[in-house]
């Protein structure tokens, strides 16, 4: 269900502005006393109304030591909590009343610290991540060279440019420079252990540079714009929402770790032209992820430290994806980046 049951530990000294915020955001809390002169109270939270309680309590009491705030997920409560208009409580006076859109779509989304905490761990560079890394893009690598796209997918599940991806999106959406620059590095890193272990792929196995899996790699349509932008705004949506991490692992990875294997098996088989359209596609896809990811996010109402940063930030990726977009016709106009032009180089290469 969509609610929350948040507990916030306090002195005593404060339960009085504490049940002066408490009523704007639930209908339903309760207080015991705990050990150490702290008062405990537990309410339950309507999810689209936890973002701007936790920010009220960050607000009110960031400055008291003993201040602690957790959030856990309901399976179930009853009464029901019914979210109806009729049961909608008032807005604080600060914030402007969301947008049908906006409203349509928070209704389940996490807040922004939950967010945070189901990226954080994934953001860090460890050895599991690395080769983690590096063993999705050699299964991957492997069925695009045997052409089963069963043993593609598999990888895909792995799903280990995930977080920083996420990390990316919602780092440039918040305005958080420090998550940005963390999952930017991570991704970047990550990134290249799956070149060169499709490298590594291409310069041991036999490589037939024309089969299909490994062929659609190379080629930049219109298509795999729509379906890297479906990809990155599926998989904002399913993880915002908690969704299984498989799902939303899948989302992401078809359109990134494919083509970085891709353009690695290519170039250690002695294709520089095929790996440098596919790391061209990758690029695509990056940006498509990441302005699709952005803009999901806003729709979702995540709140903007500065909407004058996030609109600069998501109107770089917008700029980058014009740019790339013209690239691409312009290769294909004058025939570099054309489906017969690859075979043919793709022929005299082998």
């Amino acid at each position: 269900m969509s609610a929350r049951i948040v507990q916030i530990y306090l002195p005593e000294s404060e339960i009085a502005r504490l049940e002066d915020i408490l009523p704007r955001h639930s209908r339903r809390y309760w207080r015991e006393a705990v050990p150490g002169g702290q008062e405990k109270y537990c309410c339950i939270v309507q999810q689209r109304y936890t973002e701007r309680l936790l920010d009220e309590l960050e607000d009110a009491f960031a400055s008291v030591p003993t201040f602690t705030a957790f959030v856990e997920q309901l399976e179930a409560v009853l009464p029901l909590i019914e979210e109806t208009p009729a049961t909608e409580l008032p807005l604080p006076e600060d914030l402007s009343p969301p947008s049908a859109i906006e409203r349509f779509f928070s209704r389940d989304r996490l807040s922004t610290d939950e967010l945070y905490d189901d990226i954080e761990e994934s953001l860090h560079i460890r050895p599991s991540y690395l080769l983690t890394v590096t063993l999705s893009s050699i299964i991957a690598g492997l069925g695009m060279v045997s052409g089963q796209t069963a043993v593609v997918i598999g990888a895909m599940i792995i799903a280990p440019l995930l977080g920083p991806t996420m990390g990316v999106a919602l780092a440039a959406t918040v305005g958080n420079r420090k998550l940005g620059q963390q999952a930017a590095i991570t991704l970047f890193i990550g990134c290249v252990f799956s070149v060169l272990a499709g490298l590594a792929l291409g310069y041991l196995t036999t490589v037939d540079p024309l089969v299909p899996e490994l062929k659609n790699r190379t080629v930049v349509q219109l298509a795999d714009v729509a379906l890297a932008l479906a990809c990155g705004a599926a998989g904002v949506l399913a993880f915002s929402r908690g969704s299984s991490l498989s799902l939303v692992g899948v989302m992401i990875a078809v359109a990134l770790v494919p083509p970085l294997s891709a353009s690695g098996i290519y170039l250690g088989a002695g294709y520089p032209d095929a790996s440098a359209n596919a790391m061209f596609l990758f690029a695509v896809n990056l940006v498509c992820v990441n302005v699709a990811g952005i803009a999901m996010f806003l729709i979702q109402g995540l709140p903007p430290k500065s909407w004058r940063l996030t609109g600069g930030i998501l109107a770089i990726w917008a700029f980058l994806l014009v740019l790339l977009m013209s690239m691409m016709a312009g290769r294909i106009f004058l025939g570099f980046g054309s489906w017969d032009a690859i075979l043919d180089r793709l022929s005299v290469g082998g």
